[in-house]
């Protein structure tokens, strides 16, 4: 039996090869068309480039017309600039509105996450295989929705809606308590319409309110009539204070009074200052006086003074405790010895009140002394004296003389190293001023 090998016909060997895959044929038109294609013009920035929009999220209708906006980039520093740095093109700005969106398509930025990268668009002419590409703008388009305005209809039925306040108001109104009623029409009256806000005249609401603050403060106290209380009111002698000289100010006549000064004893002294005789005396301010007075000019009138500066002097020395009260009448006598009856009732009334003496009258009685000792010194001296006798110390002393309208400074002293302090009354008067204090805001 034959194998199969024998069976089998072989290839002849001088076959022409022929390929295993069949190649179409060209066509006329793959003929005609050229295989390369050439770049026929680069426009890299032009007046009104095309756009490649994207709109993330919205979905733009077909008819969407947008309004081109461009406005230039502003010019950079002259030490910044580069030679191979290209000039910033001017920003593109698209704006279009239809239905209830306001859409606004604009580049990212400079500094954007494709600020470095630059989009083409290129038109392909297939008859001469020409290509033109053109440099492009990517745009993001965004959308707002557009605010509209209420038709009037509904403005109307909103105004005849009463919103919640004015309903609880008509609810005081009727079923309140008197106070409710009374808070709700202190609102009313306060209340102050918008539209005359807006406009330079007031409306009645406004008016009828100005003119009645006008009549309430009509009657109210200026700056200059609660200056002139405050000074009324204050612990000060009287004195005649639109006087032209010094010693018109004050006088023993207007600090302690004609009838009052005939009935003060002075016949001792008299005896010791024409005898030259040392008169034993508690008071430092009234022995250093004494002498001076008697033998200058109207020794009789202000030795009168001296003397009740002295009754004065002898009465602060029951004062200083917390509670000062006046002694009784045998002690009180003793004590202002040898004042008279009429001068000791004169004492008691004006610087005590029901026996007791306050703040108001123990302020009075310093400002009393410090007039009558600048008045027998004529009108500046030294205070150590005066200040020893009244137990103040310098600060109190000037605090009392700066209210009868005087000044106390420090100067130096006779002894190298030391100061003393005088005090001075001279014109104009220079009287502590009223403060106004501002209130705290809440």
């Amino acid at each position: 039996m034959a194998s199969s090998k024998d069976k089998k016909r072989k290839r002849e060997q001088d076959e022409t090869a022929r390929p295993k895959k069949k190649v179409a044929a060209p066509t006329s038109t793959e003929a005609a068309h050229p295989k390369t294609i050439k770049v026929a013009s680069v426009n890299l920035e032009s007046s009104c480039p095309p756009v490649i929009a994207t709109h993330p999220g919205l979905s733009l209708p077909i008819s969407v017309e947008f309004q081109a906006y461009t406005k230039p980039e502003p010019p950079k520093p002259k030490h910044k600039r580069s030679k191979n740095v290209a000039p910033s093109s001017p920003a593109l700005l698209l704006q279009s509105s239809q239905g209830k969106l306001d859409y606004t398509a604009k580049e990212e930025g400079p500094r954007g996450r494709e600020s470095h990268l630059k989009h083409y668009v290129g038109v392909f002419d297939p008859t001469s295989g020409k290509l033109r590409v053109v440099e492009a703008r990517k745009l993001a388009v965004r959308g707002v929705v557009r605010s509209q305005k209420p038709k009037d209809e509904d403005l109307q039925s909103q105004a005849a809606k009463k919103n919640m306040l004015e309903l609880r108001t008509d609810l005081g109104q009727a079923f309140g308590t008197k106070k409710a009623k009374k808070a709700l029409a202190a609102v009313t009256e306060n209340a102050i319409i918008d539209h005359e806000k807006k406009t330079n005249t007031l409306g009645a609401s406004s008016q009828a309110m100005m003119t009645a603050i006008g009549e309430i403060t009509e009657t109210m106290a200026s700056k200059e009539d609660l200056q002139a209380a405050s000074d009324a009111a204050k612990p000060i002698p009287p004195g005649n204070f639109d006087a032209r000289e010094i010693q018109d100010v004050y006088t023993p006549q207007g600090l302690i009074g004609i009838e009052l000064l005939n009935a003060i004893p002075i016949k001792d002294w008299q005896d010791a200052v024409k005898k030259g005789a040392n008169t034993m005396l508690q008071s430092a301010y009234i022995a250093s006086r004494l002498n001076a007075i008697g033998e200058g000019p109207d020794p009789i009138t202000r030795l009168k003074a001296l003397r009740y500066l002295e009754f004065l002097i002898k009465f602060s020395k029951i004062i200083k405790g917390r509670t000062p009260k006046i002694p009784p009448p045998d002690k009180f006598r003793q004590l202002l010895q040898p004042a008279p009856e009429p001068v000791i009732q004169n004492i008691r009334r004006k610087f005590s009140s029901n026996q007791l003496i306050d703040k108001f009258h123990r302020d009075l009685l310093y400002t009393y002394c410090c007039a009558l000792a600048a008045m027998l010194s004529n009108f500046e001296f030294e205070t150590s004296s005066i200040r020893y006798d009244l137990g103040l110390d310098e600060k109190q002393f000037a605090q009392y003389f700066r209210e009868i309208g005087g000044k106390a400074k420090k100067v130096a002293g006779a002894q190298k190293g030391t100061q003393v302090q005088m005090a001075s009354l001279s014109l104009p008067l220079e009287f502590p001023k009223v403060r106004y204090q501002r209130q705290k805001q809440r």
